[in-house]
């Protein structure tokens, strides 16, 4: 079938500043549909080329007007204000939402296309209008997602996991016991509780959009890194804790930084709180305040380069099969191959 893809972030690298975690995982989603036979239009502005100097070697096709599709596929933008509520043209303008506007207003409202939204934050309200359109469905990146709404993970290829060397992930010399990666937003609840007690103990850092950091002095920030850094954080880290946004957590929402995380040797420390935090994490790895990440951190660092350590890490590659690309895949044909049947037999009924 023929998508019409509307995301605002990249498919490349892109650049350092950006909050767009979906550059982990888009790309290879994209690649495995237009794999499986599927016509892909993207219909934002090509931020790869325009800010990022990319042309990815002209495989992707964007159109800034309303080309003929059978499905809308929505990563939802929401309000943010001084940002995309502005008018068009002012200075840090973007024109996601107006764009984004343009695509529903268009497809969804005047032609009734088959819509597809990932609401990939969980911004979207739950009396939103769109929850009830018979001719749209939405997906959430969570295990429990708001009633009435489909679950689609973010997904990590299958290979990725296949070809991971746990034994040799185990044995990398890291010069630090804790990092992370990733920004502030609503997250200092979990960083208070989880990461600053472990950070006055041990070797660390945290890379990131973090504004306001008066309150814990002795966390070494090191700003915004490139999209490409984050590997290279986790490669040197033991362990990393998973801190979520309330909204997330309760929802059993996990970010694509799990995978980041592991892939790359780095174990993930996760909140009890988080909603099947056991289908996400070992036992020996799910952590309830700040004083147990400094024991299992000093466990970890005992075990460092062990058969123990390799094993746990191989632990962790398992549960990522949960996310895998694949699945996810299977699951977006399903849910527009729902849409997109009856919308055919309303048109040949006419």
């Amino acid at each position: 079938m023929k998508i019409g893809y509307s995301f605002w972030g990249f498919l490349g690298s892109g650049i350092t500043d950006t909050p767009d975690g979906g550059r982990s995982h888009r790309r290879p989603f994209i690649d495995a549909l237009l794999d499986r036979g599927h016509d892909i239009v993207f219909l934002q502005a090509d931020r790869d080329r325009l800010e990022a100097g990319d042309d990815l070697g002209s495989k992707y096709i964007f159109d800034g007007g309303f080309p003929d599709i059978e499905v809308l596929f929505l990563e939802w933008r929401w309000a943010i204000p001084g940002r995309n509520t502005t008018a068009c043209g002012t200075e840090g303008h973007t024109c996601d939402l107006h764009r984004q506007a343009q695509l529903i207003n268009h497809y969804t409202v005047r032609h009734q296309t088959p819509t597809v939204i990932w609401d990939k934050d969980r911004t979207l309200r739950a009396e939103s209008v769109w929850r009830r359109t018979a001719h749209a469905v939405v997906c959430e990146a969570a295990l429990a997602p708001t009633p009435g709404a489909r679950s689609l993970l973010f997904p990590v290829a299958e290979d990725l996991l296949d070809h991971s060397d746990p034994a040799a992930l185990a044995a990398r010399p890291r010069d630090l016991v804790l990092g992370y990666v990733g920004n502030q937003y609503d997250r200092d609840e979990p960083f208070d509780r989880f990461f600053a007690p472990a950070a006055a103990r041990f070797e660390h850092v945290v890379a990131g959009k973090w504004t306001k950091t008066d309150r814990w002095p002795h966390v070494h920030f090191l700003g915004r890194v490139p999209f490409e850094a984050a590997t290279a954080v986790y490669s040197r880290s033991l362990a990393t804790v998973l801190m979520l946004p309330e909204r997330y957590a309760a929802a059993g929402q996990m970010t694509q930084r799990i995978f980041e995380a592991v892939l790359a040797g780095c174990l993930p420390l996760a909140p009890a709180d988080i909603l099947y935090v056991e289908r996400f994490v070992p036992a020996e790895l799910i952590v309830r305040s700040g004083s147990e990440v400094t024991e299992r951190l000093s466990h970890l660092r005992s075990i460092a380069g062990t058969q123990q350590h390799a094993d746990l890490i191989a632990a962790c590659v398992d549960r990522l099969r949960l996310f895998g690309l694949s699945r996810q895949v299977d699951t977006l044909e399903s849910v527009s191959h729902q849409l997109v049947q009856p919308a055919a037999t309303e048109r040949g009924a006419a």
